[in-house]
């Protein structure tokens, strides 16, 4: 199989971005780059993507996606929306985090990120450093946040950071950035990160990329 078969075939098995899988509709916004947040500091625990994917969703289906409403919210509210997707092992201190970091962007940043992005003057590096400033959101988080950012952050692309070219290495695609990025188009280079960390997390996707059913 060449490497653009194996593209090809990649992003048709799990080339569906985690916001999306999130019911996120990511755009340049306020809200939708809120929910990215919140959504980048659940999935950077150690727990299983779809329970973070499934707590992101029930907090905003509480109330909480936007920074106000989850700052009106009570913590107890966080710890229970949390609960209800079985996000459990660290539902307290990621409440704590939640309404903190809810805190910190209404105050820096008047509850909207793209003034962060601002901040960062078109510095991909600069846009990761400020991200780490959200409670539980370390470096690992930051890379989260870019993977799917870079759909509507054009200067953060080609993030594709080591999680991603794990998985690039588990199918046999180039394990460099920019060479990965030649493979496909800007537009997809979302969908490509989150299919090569679900490939990087589950051999049974790389399997159906590699050996792809036939008929």
């Amino acid at each position: 199989m060449s490497e653009r078969d194996t593209m090809k075939t990649l992003l048709a098995e799990a080339g569906r971005t985690y916001a999306a899988q999130a019911g996120i509709k990511l755009d340049d916004k306020p809200a939708p780059l809120y929910r990215l947040l919140v959504l980048s500091i659940l999935l950077s625990t150690r727990i299983k993507a779809d329970i973070a994917v499934d707590a992101a969703r029930e907090l905003a289906s509480a109330g909480m996606g936007t920074p106000k409403g989850m700052t009106d919210a009570s913590w107890q509210d966080r710890v229970d929306a949390l609960g209800r997707a079985h996000y459990k092992r660290y539902d307290e201190q990621t409440a704590t985090a939640l309404g903190d970091g809810a805190r910190l962007l209404l105050d820096e940043y008047g509850g909207d990120l793209r003034k962060l992005r601002a901040k960062a003057d078109g510095s991909a590096r600069k846009v990761r450093e400020l991200l780490t400033a959200f409670p539980r959101l370390g470096p690992t988080g930051a890379n989260i946040f870019a993977r799917e950012a870079q759909a509507v952050w054009p200067e953060l692309r080609p993030a594709l950071d080591g999680k991603a070219l794990d998985g690039a290495r588990r199918v046999g695609l180039p394990t460099s950035a920019p060479k990965l990025a030649a493979l496909t188009t800007d537009d997809h280079l979302a969908e490509l990160a989150a299919a090569l960390v679900r490939v990087a997390l589950d051999r049974s996707v790389a399997d159906k990329v590699t050996q792809p059913v036939s008929g």
